[in-house]
């Protein structure tokens, strides 16, 4: 076997810590903006939206970077592994450099164009929080990219670390710029641009470890390698547009949801970072499926994927079930932190019930399949299937559901788990098969 259960735990155990400061620290961050206002809570909350289309894009590279990567590890070939990773950083830096010039130079065109009319008050956070964080866009696309080597090769344990030391800076710097300082909206912003700039510059110092499998020395130069280049972008592109249009599509639906008012806005921003709590385990046990498949494949052993496969999604559907049963019990108790209106509250707690008891069912087969077909290069299949999903089913049925119907912020909510359902059955339809096994060339070990 590639991985005995120990490798397992040192991969997956980290990654779930990980996991758990990044949305507790974001619960938390919510909370500390809440003092200064709903208009400061849906502000932040709409530009986080924006914010989280460009992480998607250099998770997306990161993502090509880790399973070329990944490939040559299996192939026994580190060397080459180590000239992917360095030039997948200077693919993100290129690529983060025009995005920080765009955000910046056009933030009101951005704004207007992808929200529209929206109150005074929540715009003039929106403004100030998209301006300041778009400065911490260069060392998120370098941070990003470092850690998923890292995950490539077998140590989320670094990346555990640098993400506690990233969120306890924002932490105690959105307690002491927004509490002490009253800064409100810019004191949250500068906090979490800083904590990114701390990260990048200490993971990107580590890489350049010389006895690690993936190594920064010995390969720095400012000359692209096109082969290699092509080949994180093979997986990166689609990967990216896959995300973008995900994430593009929530923006929309965000759009959607601003038409109903501040307390829905508020609701939502809620529900959002409630509900990452529910798809936690989802998130770290996906990162260890690429990174343990990539490896199977660049071995040509698909038998070992679809083991892994199997085994760490059962492991993470046993985590995710228990956590569901949690937040439908505990909601109530989580939505009084907030400080929210009746009528927000409530709203709120019947959406985190709703995607709890969906999430037991449906998410697993809807976003975890799919990283195993990404590792062995089926990413075309994966991005149509996704957009096709998301246009018609995330935002045409949430337009039906929320207008004709008159269903409002659950319009929006039930639409997405009509999404889930329908990327499910292609994903696993797809992998009981062979096809996928093809896409780069190798043959089947089973």
């Amino acid at each position: 076997m590639l991985f005995t259960n120990r490798d397992l735990r040192k991969l997956i155990i980290p990654l779930v810590i990980e996991q758990i400061l990044a949305v507790f620290v974001g619960l938390a961050d919510t909370i500390m903006i809440a003092a200064a206002g709903e208009a400061a809570v849906s502000g932040v909350s709409l530009v986080d939206t924006v914010n989280v289309l460009v992480i998607n894009i250099f998770s997306a590279l990161a993502t090509g970077g880790a399973v070329v990567a990944g490939h040559c590890l299996g192939q026994k070939d580190n060397e080459n592994a180590s000239k992917s990773a360095w030039q997948m950083i200077l693919v993100s830096s290129v690529f983060s450099i025009v995005i920080t010039a765009l955000f910046i130079g056009a933030h009101d065109f951005i704004l207007r164009t992808v929200f529209g009319q929206i109150e005074a008050d929540v715009m003039a956070s929106a403004k100030i929080y998209l301006i300041i964080t778009a400065l911490s866009i260069f060392p998120l696309a370098i941070y990003n990219a470092c850690a998923a080597l890292f995950r490539a090769m077998g140590n989320s344990k670094v990346t555990m670390w640098i993400s506690l030391i990233m969120n306890l800076l924002n932490f105690a710097g959105n307690a002491f710029l927004i509490f002490v300082m009253k800064w409100g909206v810019a004191g949250a912003a500068i906090s979490t641009t800083f904590s990114r700039l701390v990260a990048a510059v200490i993971i990107f110092v580590m890489m350049f470890h010389a006895k690690r499998a993936i190594t920064f020395k010995g390969q720095v130069t400012w000359k692209m390698d096109f082969v290699l280049v092509k080949k994180i972008l093979y997986i990166g592109i689609p990967n990216g547009l896959e995300n973008s249009m995900f994430q593009l599509g929530k923006i929309l639906l965000l759009s959607l949801v601003s038409t109903f008012g501040t307390y829905a806005i508020a609701a939502n921003a809620v529900c959002n970072t409630v509900a990452m709590i529910n798809i936690l385990p989802g998130l770290a046990i996906n990162l260890a499926i690429l990174s343990v498949t990539s490896v199977c494949v660049g071995a040509g052993d698909y038998q070992q994927a679809r083991y892994y496969t199997k085994k760490l999604s059962i492991l993470m559907n046993i985590c995710m079930v228990v956590l569901s049963f949690i937040l439908i019990i505990g909601t109530p108790f989580i939505v009084k932190l907030y400080q929210l209106s009746d009528q927000t509250a409530e709203l709120a707690t019947q959406v985190i019930r709703y995607h709890a008891v969906m999430a037991m069912f449906i998410w697993i087969p809807s976003f975890s399949i799919s990283n195993t077909l990404r590792a062995a290069g089926d990413v075309m299949w994966t991005m149509v299937v996704a957009v096709i999903s998301m246009w018609i089913f995330r935002i045409g049925a949430a337009y039906i559901l929320s207008g004709y119907f008159d269903m409002g912020l659950m319009g929006v909510w039930i639409a997405m788990t009509v999404d889930w359902i329908f990327r499910a059955i292609c994903y696993m339809t797809r992998y009981k098969g062979k096809k996928w096994e093809q896409m780069l060339g190798k043959k089947s070990t089973e």
